[in-house]
C-alpha cells in the first residue's frame, strides 16, 4: 500500500481534495448530516486500466463526495460492485478496493494454459517482429483449438473466485443480499427542496452483452430472465458476465434458462424486445461491446436534477483518429467505433453531460490495458493519474452552471 499513498504527490492531492471539503464548495443538492453530497456514479471499462478508477473514487470521496447510484462495464463493473459492496452507501471503500487490489496477484487472472499465457505477455512486453510471429506459429494449433473448442483462451475462473471470495467475506454472497445492502441509505436532504424524497434503494447497474438473443443487458435488474432463482446467485457472477473481453476470456454461459423453449415469452419482450424462442443457454461477452461507458442510465429528461451523474472515463473523448493502414489495426477501429457509438450518440444528443465526465486517458505507450503482469510501480501510477484528473475536475466543476444548462 505504501507505493499507492505515501509518496509526495498523492499526499498533496488528499490534502487538496479534504480542503475540498472544508470548503464547503457544492457539488450536490443532496446531503447527509455529515456534510458528504451525493452523486451518481458511471464508471467505463478498460482491463487493468481500471487501477486509475480506484484513485479516481479515493480522492472523490476524501472530498466529501459518496456514491448513490452505481453503474459500470467490465473494469468499471468491478469497481462498481466494491463500491458497492465494501460498505454502506456513506462510508468511504476505496481504500478497502485499493488493499485488495494490491494484495492480488493480476497475472493470475490470465488462468489458461501456461503457452497462451506466455504468448499473451510476450505480445505486451513489446515482443514483435521474427520474435512474436515464431512464437505465433509454434502455437497456432494449440491456439485455434482452444477458441474453437473453448470461444477463449483463459476460463476467467480465478476472477470469479476471488470477487466471490470479497463477497462472501462483506456478507453481500447473493443478489437479494446485495439489494438489501443498497437500503441502508443515510438520512439525506435537499438543500432547498424540503419535499424531495429520498430513493428507497441506491442502484446498481453491471453492462453486460448477451450475445445469444443479441442483448444489452443491464444486471441485476434482468437477472430474473436468466435465473429462476436469481436473488440467490452470487454477484460476482454478473461482474463476470460483463468483464468476458472476447477471445481473451471465455464468454459467460448460463444453463437451463427459466421457460426454455417457449415460443412467445412477454418477460423477454417486455425486458430486453426479445420476441423469439426463449434459448436453454446463452452466452456473455464484454459489456464494452455495447456500451462501455453507460453514462445515459441514470438520466431522467424532465426537470432539473437533484445531483449529478459524475462519469469516470478511461479513455479521451474522441480527440485522437484510429489508424487503418494496417488489416488489424482496421479491426481494432472498427470494433472500437461499434462499442463506443452508443455512448457518444448519447452524448451528442446531450451534451450537457460533457460537464460531469473525467477522462483520465492513460498514456497507451506505457499502459497496456490487458497487462496482467503490471509492475507495481505502474500500477501506483495508474492509481495517481486517476487520483489527479478526479482533483482537477473537482477544481472546475460549477454544479450551478450544470444545473443551469438542464
Amino acid at each position: 500500500m505504501d507505493q499507492y499513498l505515501e509518496n509526495q504527490e498523492i499526499k498533496r492531492i488528499v490534502s487538496e481534495a479534504q480542503n475540498i471539503k472544508k470548503s464547503k464548495k457544492i457539488f450536490s443538492d443532496i446531503v447527509d448530516e455529515e456534510g458528504n453530497q451525493y452523486v451518481d456514479l458511471v464508471q467505463e471499462g478498460g482491463g487493468v486500466l481500471g487501477i486509475a478508477l480506484v484513485g479516481y473514487t479515493y480522492i472523490m470521496e476524501e472530498a466529501g463526495i459518496r456514491f448513490l447510484h452505481l453503474a459500470g462495464t467490465s473494469a468499471g463493473a468491478i469497481n462498481t460492485m466494491m463500491v458497492a459492496a465494501l460498505g454502506e452507501v456513506h462510508q468511504k471503500k476505496s481504500k478497502k478496493i485499493l488493499e485488495l487490489l494490491s494484495e492480488q496477484n493480476l497475472f493470475d487472472f490470465v488462468d489458461g494454459h501456461k503457452r497462451t499465457k506466455n504468448l499473451i505477455q510476450a505480445y505486451i512486453n513489446g515482443a514483435s517482429g521474427f520474435s512474436l510471429w515464431s512464437r505465433f506459429i509454434l502455437n497456432i494449433v494449440f491456439i485455434f483449438r482452444t477458441l474453437k473448442n473453448k470461444l477463449g483462451l483463459n476460463p476467467g475462473n480465478t476472477f470469479q473466485t476471488w470477487v466471490e471470495d470479497i463477497l462472501v467475506k462483506n456478507k453481500v454472497d447473493t443478489i437479494a443480499r446485495l439489494l438489501t445492502h443498497r437500503k441502508k441509505i443515510p438520512l439525506l436532504s435537499h438543500r432547498t427542496n424540503p419535499a424531495w424524497s429520498s430513493p428507497e434503494m441506491a442502484k446498481i447497474v453491471i453492462i453486460s452483452a448477451e450475445i445469444t438473443t443479441q442483448s444489452k443487458i443491464e444486471f441485476p435488474e434482468m437477472a430474473h430472465l436468466y435465473w429462476k432463482d436469481w436473488q440467490g446467485v452470487n454477484p460476482a457472477n454478473l461482474v463476470r458476465a460483463s468483464m468476458s473481453i472476447p477471445y481473451f476470456f471465455r464468454p459467460y454461459e448460463i444453463k437451463n434458462i427459466p421457460n426454455a423453449g417457449a415460443n412467445i415469452d412477454p418477460n423477454w419482450n417486455n425486458t430486453v424486445g426479445y420476441d423469439g424462442i426463449v434459448p436453454k443457454a446463452v452466452k456473455f461477452v464484454d459489456g464494452g461491446l455495447l456500451s462501455n461507458f453507460p453514462i445515459n442510465v441514470f438520466h431522467t429528461t424532465t426537470g432539473k436534477p437533484s445531483r449529478p451523474t459524475f462519469g469516470a472515463k478511461l479513455s479521451a473523448l474522441r480527440k485522437t483518429q484510429n489508424k487503418t493502414n494496417s488489416l488489424i489495426r482496421m479491426s481494432g477501429s472498427m470494433l472500437n467505433t461499434v462499442r463506443h457509438l452508443y455512448d457518444y450518440d448519447f452524448l451528442l444528443r446531450n451534451p450537457d453531460y460533457r460537464q460531469l465526465i473525467t477522462s483520465i486517458d492513460p498514456d497507451p505507450e506505457t499502459f497496456n490495458w490487458l497487462d496482467f503482469e503490471m509492475d507495481e510501480e505502474k500500477k501506483a501510477a495508474l492509481f495517481l493519474l486517476g487520483a489527479q484528473k478526479a482533483l482537477a475536475f473537482l477544481n472546475t466543476f460549477s454544479w450551478t452552471t450544470y444545473k443551469a444548462s438542464r
